[in-house]
């Protein structure tokens, strides 16, 4: 049977950075209470000419560089986004024009925070089923448009960025062992963006009220994600067949620290086995997962033959896992 693995991986994130400091100037808040509540000290956002296809783009070209591959061999692109250029067309076609994989199919994929590792679980199932051999996934947002600067609750979490890897075929051990995804439309309301879609076309009033900017019911969004992305870990590595204590690396989504400290204590890992950078990005939704693995694959942190669990919870409410022999 045929299985994928990741040949190269990069990132992106804005050069601007806007530091807790910053945030204190706009909204009633603080650094210690920022840092104390979310674990983000700064993050980095968008310039008025970015969109999420620019930082995906730039994010996707270091991925085929580390993979060494021609844009013109890639058979299939993924975007992750929550924060599409367009509602159409789709931001995974205008990445594929701005690189040129001109024999590439593309589209978009919309699970929130879980993107990414939806997108990667797709990709796998197109290789292993021996209908793709080069896939490019990506993890895009630039969600510093849609986020209320007075809304001290949401302004603070997010922050903007882009990352990518590409899959191809492999016989080795080094391979995508195992995904796992789920999913719960009840709690549809937890995270949103109500307005600008057929259920609330934008109108003067949706503007008026602030409903094309994210809402959040924090306190219920907390619980559901512990608990989602901990059972979520424990399933793809019974699955596998593979044991917590076997893990090298866990990379959770960037969403809060203290989310990501309750989840490796539900899979009893050290925190020293954990690879955070929230405090330098905060929450880059579908981009926090792929940023984090480029860096650690890139300070040569993740080693070949490391075994990865990686983990994900988002709007919808979706929740994703996958392990990876690296």
């Amino acid at each position: 049977m045929r299985k994928s693995t990741i040949v190269g991986t990069g990132s992106y994130a804005p050069e601007k950075v806007l530091t807790n400091e910053d945030i204190a100037k706009m909204v009633d808040t603080s650094d210690e209470w920022i840092q104390t509540r979310t674990g983000v000290k700064e993050r980095r956002v968008i310039s008025k000419d970015e969109a999420t296809s620019d930082i995906a783009t730039k994010a996707a070209i270091r991925a085929l560089e580390s993979a060494r591959i021609n844009p013109s061999e890639l058979n299939l692109i993924i975007v992750a986004t929550a924060t599409p250029d367009f509602f159409f067309p789709s931001t995974a076609c205008i990445v594929q024009h701005n690189i040129g994989a001109k024999n590439a199919a593309a589209f978009d994929l919309e699970a929130a925070c879980s993107g990414f590792l939806y997108s990667l679980a797709i990709g796998n199932s197109f290789i292993s089923a021996g209908l793709y051999n080069n896939i490019l996934i990506i993890g895009a947002e630039t969600f510093y448009n849609f986020l209320d600067w007075e809304d001290r609750t949401t302004c603070v979490l997010f922050g903007d960025g882009a990352g990518a890897a590409v899959l191809r075929p492999t016989t080795a051990e080094n391979c995508v062992i195992g995904t796992y995804l789920g999913a719960d439309g009840s709690g549809k309301d937890n995270i949103k963006l109500p307005a600008g879609g057929s259920r609330l076309p934008a109108s003067q009033e949706t503007v008026n009220q602030k409903l094309h900017y994210v809402k959040m019911r924090g306190k219920e969004t907390f619980k559901i994600a512990v608990r989602a992305m901990g059972d979520a870990v424990l399933t793809v590595l019974e699955q596998s067949k593979i044991s917590p204590d076997e893990i090298d690396w866990l990379i959770p989504h960037q969403a809060n620290i203290r989310i990501i400290r309750a989840v490796a204590n539900r899979v009893s890992l050290p925190m020293e086995k954990v690879i955070v950078n929230i405090d330098r990005y905060g929450n880059t939704s579908a981009a926090s997962i792929p940023i984090a693995l480029d860096e650690a694959v890139r300070d040569e942190r993740i080693k070949e033959g490391d075994i990865i669990a990686m983990v994900a919870f988002g709007a919808g409410m979706t929740w994703a896992a996958s392990v990876i022999r690296w």
